[in-house]
């Protein structure tokens, strides 16, 4: 069902999660197009992406209380657009103290872009619950990126203080999601990149997400620098997921990652992986109840 089109569930998206503008970059020069399929932007890396490719894997790990699994992928030179043969990996590790941790490692033999997400989609009160609204969300973020009508960052970065936009204090989702603020009419609702307040490259606490009924708390400690808060606006009931559909605003995603359109935008932290590098990211979901 994943490789016929399920819209994301639990991928890994790359090699560049989120969008691109018009699916262009240029790197020393040379310039780079991209498969379009977000008209007028390159998502998730392409048709083709790396949430839509078989990955090796040599099975499950068990030792000092962790399970993991290492899963590996070589994307080489072209594919869907994107210069270099990138050897890239990724490690799901569960934990006995109710933590799912995930790490991203890559490497490149050309100077490329790469940017790196979980879409997973959460729902703290179980897969037969229709709404995402009464969940409590804490975003660890004093700015975001607006964008214009394409999902595409202004290039401006904003402070949230006074916008339906801020959740340094916790709020529930659909609190403010219909209210009469642009940003939100441009994603029906939020589908927004949120600029951490931590430390450069340190893992630091990204999100909170908390639903009150049933006590289950989830929180997203990452090393990058940006947050996508997404709430499934797109979704209508006809996507399918084993034999359940999933209704409008009926769960949420919580991308860690860096900024959307990076490569086109000199002023956010750069996305760029040479030769001689490694790309590292982490991210740690921790589970809890209250």
């Amino acid at each position: 069902e994943w490789i016929k089109g399920m819209p994301y569930y639990g991928a890994t998206c790359g090699r560049f999660a989120n969008r691109i503008k018009n699916g262009q970059f240029s790197i020393d020069g040379k310039h780079y197009q991209l498969p379009i399929n977000n008209e007028p932007n390159s998502l998730h890396g392409g048709p083709e992406g790396f949430s839509n490719q078989p990955f090796d894997t040599d099975g499950v790990r068990i030792e000092n209380g962790k399970q993991s699994i290492e899963l590996s992928y070589l994307s080489v030179d072209g594919e869907e657009g994107y210069p270099g043969n990138l050897q890239f990996k990724v490690v799901f590790t569960l934990t006995d103290e109710n933590e799912l941790a995930l790490d991203y490692f890559a490497t490149t033999d050309k100077t490329t872009h790469i940017n790196i997400a979980s879409h997973t989609f959460f729902n703290l009160a179980g897969e037969q619950s229709p709404t995402i609204l009464d969940h409590e969300l804490m975003v660890n973020a004093s700015r975001y990126t607006p964008y214009d009508q394409y999902n595409i960052p202004t290039g401006e970065i904003a402070e949230v203080e006074n916008t339906p936009m801020d959740f340094r204090t916790p709020h529930t989702i659909g609190e403010r999601i219909d209210a009469d603020f642009e940003q939100l009419k441009f994603g029906k609702g939020y589908d927004h990149n949120w600029v951490l307040d931590n430390a450069p490259n340190e893992l630091g606490l990204a999100s909170v997400l908390t639903h009150q009924a049933s006590g289950r708390v989830m929180e997203i400690y990452t090393t990058q620098p940006g947050i996508q808060v997404y709430t499934a606006n797109w979704h209508d009931g006809t996507d399918k997921g084993k034999s359940m559909v999933y209704p409008f605003r009926s769960a949420v995603c919580l991308e860690t990652q860096h900024f959307p359109d990076s490569p086109n935008k000199p002023q956010f932290p750069s996305t760029l992986l040479k030769p001689g590098e490694e790309y590292r990211h982490s991210v740690i979901h921790v589970f809890k109840t209250q």
